[in-house]
């Protein structure tokens, strides 16, 4: 079996509704431009506040994976 290398990055989604549209949000973004997507893990959830207190947006950091393909 051949040995595989993914990298890893990570993003913030941003959902006016929920933390699930949130992290969707940026997994998407991902899939945009990046190839073979393998794991995406929520690392921190967290909400933006307006003055009165009131929920603005929630927000998802999301760590993606995907596959690495080096140049030969």
């Amino acid at each position: 079996m051949a040995e595989s290398v993914y990298k890893v990055i990570e993003l913030v989604g941003t959902s006016p509704n929920s933390w699930e549209e949130a992290a969707a949000s940026a997994v998407a973004a991902a899939a945009k431009s990046l190839e073979d997507l393998r794991i995406a893990e929520i690392s921190d959830l967290d909400m933006h506040l307006g003055e009165d207190g009131q929920v603005i947006a929630y927000r998802a950091k999301v760590k993606v994976s995907f596959k690495y393909h080096q140049e030969d």
